[in-house]
């Protein structure tokens, strides 16, 4: 193809280098190459001030831009030409040869396209491509395309031209020269237009996103900006922002002006891209983007939930790049961005939570500011965001703890009680990673393991939680996180020996229990596996399958566990190698090792390699994990007691652990004593049991203690093969029995009694010296003498039980029970610290607890011992405490003996025999207790209670007394209360379910015949003194709603039908304990009403038919009289008024107080008699002195309450003391003189429990002041300065109408 040639100017012809000739399309291809590298050298050769032959070769330079060389179809040609051109610019600068815009384009133009040989650096013709680059750059040759109109077309083609070709083969001179040639059109143009930004920009887009993405489809992902990516491209482009940032980023600021606030997405194909861009940009250099954030600003508060989660996005890695200072420079951009995690829309929640990881990491400074937004997270009713808190956190702290302060993890913390598992798990976990390496490996010092030691506690403290997935849980964090099953023996007891040492108190039964469960758990599987060697019979099928359903109660999800562990059961019959191994893992004598082992097999066996998950052996798994004995064995108690003598030797190293030696020493000990409960058979060795005779020698009486109870538990085989052990023991065990602490003599006469063959001959050693040694005047040297008794007289009632009937009737009962040697503190306290409490006191505890001992170990009420203690220990509550009422006791140890008064007759109660003769009477002094004016004696009382109810030890009536407790007037044990009927029900239900009962045993344990006691109790409490009382009868309602709220939780079995019925019936009945008192059964009658009131205000389903009869307890109630039928209603329109809306009618209200006062003015005018027990014979001197103090207890009026007489309370039996003390005599016609003064009687006042307005705040209460349960009255004085402040209170004018029951709650 031929091109035109383009005419020299003016009438000159072309002078050409010397040597070349004329280049002309007439030639070929080669010789023009040829003649044109002449050329090029010569071009080469000049330099700017070569005027003359600048003008010489002008000719030739116009020429060489003709259309022949420019549209040469040979690409070496074009290259030379281009090289030439470029020299021209250089020579002839900075004015071109050429004038026409047109021309100057199409070379510009042709030289762009010539630099794309640039990309093959392996080409032979590259050096001149790289020539022609670095002069087109040296020279800045594109500047004079500024005066173009259509400069920028050029500029794109470059800019398009340089990043495409660029690669990894380049060298750095390549770069810099492209960057020095686009730098210099940018930084000296008069600005940058889109499309030419847009051919920078679009180099940090990925590849795929610009290929396949249709335009105007907003990208709300951000990638990596190296994937699929031209890397080359990407540094080149982002060097040249760098280096051009002043002039761009104006454009750029326009750009995002336009697409973010403007909304106008047509102004580039990048508009879909905004968000990689600013990204990229600021990872560039963040002044590109100055005027760009403030924009961004403006979208974090767009309706477009969508749009807000791409820029949260964004930001989110803006703010949290590592070097990144955008917080602290654009604090509004930063304090906005905070805002969204509060946003509306949760995944905009979602991303914030999970920014916060890496701004913690990458900024720890920011903290501050994230702390509180992540506390409200942590609460967000999204679980996946409560869940990314977490993560969040422990992700930060797993990194440096430095990161996380205690706030922070403290909301990790509030997690594990997550009502969502997933949730609870990620904290659980989490904290146990940390735990791990911070306090188990030390991977950041000591005072940082010091900062997260509460984490050791708090884990274990989840084990309190109801749910198995908890406990699960628990136990799979402390045998990998806590105390790794995975270390060596020697280390993984250190690790537990003082792990056990820092815990705290309820983390320590935490872990107590763990151990008790999976050894029961153990003890399931092997009854089950004793049940598989029997034969088969319906029988041994029926007793399978309740261990089966009990073992599924202690793994995840007990539905499928059920069906998976009679399929276990099922493999457990088939395969007797199955068996055998698992014999082996709950063997007492399998060792870790062994256990491993044993896991392993089972788990082989059970194994199918076609099924990808196999939920059945997950489940076996679970099983197996809690009942291997991954812990202990005989080499691990070994190893624990090496530690406990290293800490006695004073080797060890409980300082650098953080304990001190005697601490290290007693917690030692409490962890041999707890392994020895589950894991008694690894103790057997002489090593072990000599270390444990060197801790009855130490001083703490702990220790010796702990030390005790461990032989007791494990020396059942020293008699027959530890011969010197025993030789040793004996009289080390004597030694405490007689002389060492109460619970150390306790510990000894039971291991004498478990470990020994001949325990009668040592038993007798013991008893007899102690029982010729007693000495009331001496009360210090009693207590331990009366505990090594009673528990002698326990354990071997048939050898003991005569001889210490004699102790009891001569010294216990006559010489130090009715008997006050000296005299208390009267400082007014209800009660004082243990260390506080006189030694006579302590005695006469002990001698109450010895008597019940006594009667517990013989079982029989053949000399009506019995009564005679009940009656004892009834004159004891009736009393106050003060049996002798001599007034020598302080009101401290008086609380003190009500206690152990109550406690007692509650023991009692516990033996069928002994639960039989206790009279109603009785049993409601024994009730009233947990009413006591003293905070600690309703404590205790009410803990006592409830822990021999939910172990099913104490007959279904005493579960009545808590609806006592509705009078309490601390929230704190009224909230106790409610838990302990909570548990002590479902504890019942539970045992129903499981075990089919004969109706006998239905009526003792069915919850629902708790009712008729408590009918029956709360019409006999002392506070119920007038019928028609409507303050009194709120107060029954709230007793009454406090049990029945409880039981009416749900309408099982027609249940709410069952109660209206059994209430119903008892109004058909009378009282049995008084069934000839007309008032007595009219205030029964009305406590049936007021049941009834409330059982129908709160149930629509309990005027359903009830086929079942409910029977009722016929020491409470007598037989239904076919001739008596009450149909009478007790309560007025006032009183249900009053119990439905908590308001009286004023008239009402008005004539109530006119009566009131009206009675008392005349209630104090003269005593009043005290009525005597329906049932009680009359005795010859009734109406004189009583068998413990003064005679008949008169009424009182009670300056704590409303203006009202003094409830009447009645001793249950009307006996003196020597009728008391006759049946504890031995000898005929035994005197005991009567010890009470003449002194006037003064009536004993009742003890209830003061008006809410009035009570006082816990705290001050359990001083032992204020906030008491029953509450006594100050006895009537002559001088009213003698009245104690703490008995006296006003009451508020307006407190009969103030208080109101919410029966709709």
């Amino acid at each position: 193809m031929e091109f035109p040639q383009q005419k020299p100017a003016g009438d000159s012809k072309i002078t050409y280098p010397p040597g070349v000739k004329e280049i002309t399309d007439k030639i070929s291809n080669d010789e023009v190459v040829k003649r044109l590298k002449m050329v090029v050298k010569t071009f080469m050769d000049m330099d700017q001030d070569s005027e003359e032959e600048k003008q010489q070769y002008l000719n030739l330079a116009l020429h060489l831009a003709s259309e022949f060389f420019l549209r040469n179809p040979n690409k070496d040609v074009r290259l030379l030409v281009a090289c030439c051109l470029a020299d021209i610019f250089r020579i002839y600068a900075p004015e071109a040869p050429y004038t026409s815009h047109d021309k100057l384009k199409d070379i510009f133009l042709f030289i762009t396209r010539q630099l794309k040989g640039l990309e093959d650096t392996k080409s032979p013709q590259f050096n001149r491509y790289f020539y022609l680059l670095e002069n087109l750059a040296w020279v800045k040759s594109y500047n004079i395309c500024f005066e173009l109109e259509d400069c920028n077309e050029i500029f794109i083609q470059l800019f398009k031209t340089l990043f495409s070709v660029i690669n990894n083969s380049h060298n750095q001179k390549v770069q810099m020269h492209m960057l020095d040639l686009m730098s210099s059109i940018i930084m000296e143009g008069d600005g940058v237009t889109q499309e030419l930004l847009d051919t920078i920009l679009i180099n940090l887009i990925p590849a795929h996103k610009v290929k396949h993405t249709p335009h105007k489809v907003k990208l709300l992902t951000l990638s990596s900006p190296l994937q699929n990516l031209n890397k080359q491209a990407y540094d080149l482009a982002k060097t040249l922002l760098k280096r051009t940032v002043q002039t761009i980023e104006t454009c750029i600021a326009n750009f995002f002006n336009q697409v973010l606030v403007m909304g106008k997405s047509s102004v580039s194909d990048l508009s879909e891209h905004v968000f990689d861009l600013i990204q990229e940009l600021f990872s560039i250099d963040p002044l590109l983007l100055t005027s760009v954030m403030p924009q961004l600003e403006f979208k974090l508060k767009s309706n477009d939930g969508e749009e807000r989660l791409a820029v949260v996005k964004l930001l989110a890695k803006l703010f949290g790049a590592k070097d990144s200072e955008l917080a602290t420079q654009n604090r509004p951009l930063w304090q906005c961005f905070l805002g969204r995690f509060n946003d509306i829309h949760v995944p905009v929640r979602l991303e914030s939570v999970k920014f916060a990881s890496h701004c913690l990491m990458n900024h720890p400074d920011l903290a501050k500011d994230l702390t509180e937004f992540l506390k409200v997270r942590s609460h967000d009713p999204e679980e996946a965001i409560r869940h990314d808190v977490i993560v969040t956190i422990i992700n930060a702290g797993k990194k440096d703890l430095n990161l996380v302060n205690d706030q922070l993890l403290g909301f990790v913390r509030e997690r594990t009680l997550d009502k969502r598992w997933r949730v609870r798990k990620e904290a659980m976990m989490g904290l146990a990673q940390l735990f791990k390496k911070y306090c188990l490996h030390h991977e950041a010092g000591k005072e940082q393991a010091q900062k997260i030691s509460w984490i050791k506690d708090k884990l274990l403290h989840i084990y309190y939680q109801n749910s198995i997935d908890d406990k699960l849980l628990v136990e799979k964090i402390f045998a990998q996180y806590m105390v790794p099953h995975s270390l060596d023996t020697e280390e993984k007891m250190k690790c537990l020996y003082y792990l056990y040492a820092c815990l705290d108190t309820n983390a320590v039964k935490a872990l107590n229990e763990m151990w008790k469960c999976q050894n029961m758990l153990r003890g399931l599987v092997r009854e089950l596996l004793d049940l598989h060697k029997l034969p088969v019979s319906e029988a041994n099928n029926t007793s399978m399958f309740g261990k089966l359903m009990t073992i599924s109660k202690n793994l995840p999800d007990a539905g499928k566990a059920q069906d998976f562990m009679k399929r276990f059961n099922q493999v457990l019959g088939e395969d007797e190698k199955l068996r055998v191994q698992l014999e082996t893992l709950i063997s007492p004598t399998c060792s870790c090792k062994q256990a491993e082992l044993c896991v392993r097999e089972i788990t082989r066996k059970l194994t199918f390699p076609k099924q990808p998950t196999n939920p059945f052996l997950e489940m076996v798994k679970f099983l197996l994990e809690r009942i291997a004995p991954v812990h202990i064995d005989s080499e691990a108690i070994s190893a624990l007691v090496k530690l406990l003598n290293k800490s006695i030797e004073g080797t060890a190293d409980d300082d650098e652990e953080g304990v001190t030696p005697d601490t290290a020493i007693r917690s030692g000990l409490e962890l041999l004593k707890v392994l020895s409960f589950t894991h008694p058979t690894a103790f057997h060795s002489a090593e072990t049991y000599e270390s444990l005779l060197q801790c009855l020698k130490m001083e703490d009486d702990k220790v010796a203690e702990a030390a005790i109870q461990i032989f007791r538990n494990t020396g059942q085989k020293i008699e027959t093969e530890l011969q010197q052990i025993r030789s040793t023991l004996i009289p080390v065990l004597h030694q405490k029995a007689k002389r060492g602490t109460p619970h150390q003599a306790k510990q000894a006469v039971h291991c004498i009694h478990a470990i020994f063959c001949n325990k009668e001959v040592q038993l007798a050693q013991i008893f007899e010296p102690l029982s010729r040694s007693l000495n009331a005047d001496v009360p210090e040297q009693l207590i331990t003498p009366l505990v090594s008794l009673g528990h002698i007289s326990l354990l071997a009632p048939d050898q003991f039980a005569s001889p210490m009937k004699a102790i009891v009737a001569n010294f216990i009962v006559k010489d130090l029970l009715m008997n006050d040697r000296s005299v208390g503190n009267k400082n007014g306290k209800l009660w004082t610290s243990d260390e506080e409490v006189s030694a006579e006191v302590l005695a006469k505890v002990q001698a109450i607890k010895l008597l019940v001992r006594w009667l517990l170990g013989m079982k029989n009420n053949q000399s009506k011992s019995a009564n005679s203690t009940l009656r004892l220990l009834s004159a004891m509550l009736v009393s106050e405490g003060d049996l002798t009422e001599q007034k020598k006791i302080s009101k401290s140890d008086m609380s003190r003996l009500r206690l152990a008064a109550g406690g007692a007759i509650m023991k009692l109660a516990q033996e069928p025999v002994y639960h039989d003769i206790i009279t109603p009477e009785q049993f409601q002094l024994c009730g009233l207790v947990i009413n006591d004016e003293c905070y600690q004696v309703r404590q205790i009382f009410a803990q006592k209670l409830h822990l021999a109810l939910v172990k099913l030890l104490l007959p279904l009536e005493y579960l009545a007394v808590f609806s006592l407790c509705a009078k309490d007037p601390v929230k704190e044990r009224r909230a106790h209360a409610r838990q302990c009927l909570l548990k002590n029900i479902s504890v019942r239900r539970e045992y129903i379910k499981n075990n089919p009962l004969t109706n006998d045993k239905m009526l003792s344990l069915l919850p629902e015949y708790v009712v008729p006691y408590m009918i029956h109790l709360l019409a006999h409490d002392p506070d119920f003194t007038k019928p028609q009382d409507f303050e009194q009868l709120r107060d029954l309602k709230e007793c009454l709603w406090f049990m029945l709220e409880v039981l009416m939780v749900k309408n099982e079995n027609n249940s709410h039908a069952f109660l209206r019925k059994m209430v119903e019936n008892i109004k058909q009945t009378k009282d049995a304990q008084c069934p000839d008192d007309p008032k007595a059964n009219e205030k029964l009658y009305i406590v049936c009403d007021v049941a009834l009131f409330v059982i129908v205000n709160k149930s629509t389903a309990c005027h359903l038919d009830c086929p079942k009869e409910p029977v009722l307890p016929a020491k409470f109630f007598t037989p239904p009289d076919k001739d008596f039928i009450n149909d009478k209603e007790y309560l007025s329109s006032e009183a249900r008024t009053l119990l439905l809306t908590g308001k009286v009618r004023t008239s009402v209200l008005n004539q109530l107080l006119t009566v009131n006062i009206r009675e008392d003015m005349v209630m104090n005018t003269a005593p009043v008699s005290w009525p005597r027990p329906a049932q009680a014979p009359p005795g010859p001197l009734h109406g004189e002195q009583g068998p413990y103090g003064t005679g008949p207890e008169g009424l009182h009026q009670d300056p704590c309450v409303r203006s009202s007489k003094q409830h009447q309370r009645q001793l249950s039996q009307g006996l003196m003391r020597h009728e008391l003390m006759k049946p504890f005599s031995n000898q005929e016609g035994t005197v005991t003189p009567d010890l009470t003064t003449e002194a006037p009687t003064i009536p004993k006042p009742r003890r209830g429990r003061p008006p809410k307005a009035t009570a006082s705040p816990l705290a001050n209460e359990k001083d032992g002041a204020t906030a008491k349960g029953r509450k006594r009255a100050a006895p009537a004085q002559d001088s009213a300065s003698s009245v104690e402040p703490n008995s006296i209170k006003i009451p508020k004018a307006d407190d009969v109408t103030q208080r109101s029951i919410n029966l709709q709650r």
